[in-house]
């Protein structure tokens, strides 16, 4: 909003012929200007209040299906308790950095082995205080992160996962992927999606210092598909 103020003065001539004074109104407006800008509340601060209730219902999600899969660890045969832990020392240039084209084709080799759900992944590829996020949350700690894969593959039926294009940046490396498996719960849900996960290189080490996923799919899409029984299942008990 703009608001306008004149005011006028009134300067004295004089008339020579008539010896008089004639007041003239010198008209010499002085103007003021005052904005006042105000501001809607905005719609991003609305979407982060509906976001809440999201996050907390996909945190504890998340973190109930950390511990059912370490409930289920208990009650597997220890043969199949965790996958098979892979060592492989990286070549380096000498400076004990390890070298990022053998780090990156240790972690192609790991998507062939589906390490998301089997945590058969190439520890020496990572930082022992790797950091691990999805849009879940994030916590710090290799093994923490292979126990959840190894617990969670043991939830599944089948499982499919592929590495779809690889992006090589300065300072990380981005794999693209498509994702599928079937839960074992009794209701035998179907989860399918696509995403990404960077790789962060540590300067010193050259090991993967951060893992982070990014699912292609809204949060809540993927809580629905858990507890949406398959459709196979459904036409099973209608006699379909």
């Amino acid at each position: 909003m703009t608001t306008i103020l004149s005011f006028a003065s009134i300067t004295p001539h004089l008339n020579s012929h008539n010896q008089c004074l004639i007041f003239r109104p010198n008209y010499r407006p002085k103007i003021y200007r005052f904005r006042c800008n105000g501001e809607n509340p905005t719609s991003n601060s609305s979407t982060n209040r509906k976001s809440e209730p999201e996050n907390a219902v996909l945190k504890v999600a998340w973190y109930g299906s950390e511990l059912l899969g370490i409930a289920a660890s208990f009650f597997r045969s220890p043969s199949n308790v965790e996958a098979p832990e892979r060592v492989l020392e990286l070549a380096g240039d000498g400076s004990g950095v390890a070298d990022r084209s053998v780090v990156v084709e240790t972690i192609k080799d790991d998507f062939e082995r589906s390490y998301f759900v089997t945590g058969n992944l190439t520890l020496d590829a990572y930082e022992e205080d790797c950091e691990f996020a999805d849009p879940a949350g994030s916590f710090k700690g290799l093994r923490r992160f292979k126990r959840n894969c190894t617990n969670f593959g043991s939830l599944l039926d089948k499982s499919n996962m592929k590495l779809m294009k690889w992006e090589d940046f300065e300072d990380k490396g981005i794999g693209h992927w498509r994702f599928s498996c079937i839960l074992s719960f009794p209701w035998k849900p179907i989860l399918s999606a696509t995403g990404y996960t960077e790789y962060y290189f540590d300067a010193q080490s050259g090991k993967v210092c951060r893992h982070v996923e990014h699912w292609n799919v809204p949060k809540m899409t993927l809580l629905k598909q858990i507890l949406r029984p398959s459709r196979g299942l459904w036409r099973k008990r209608t006699g379909a």
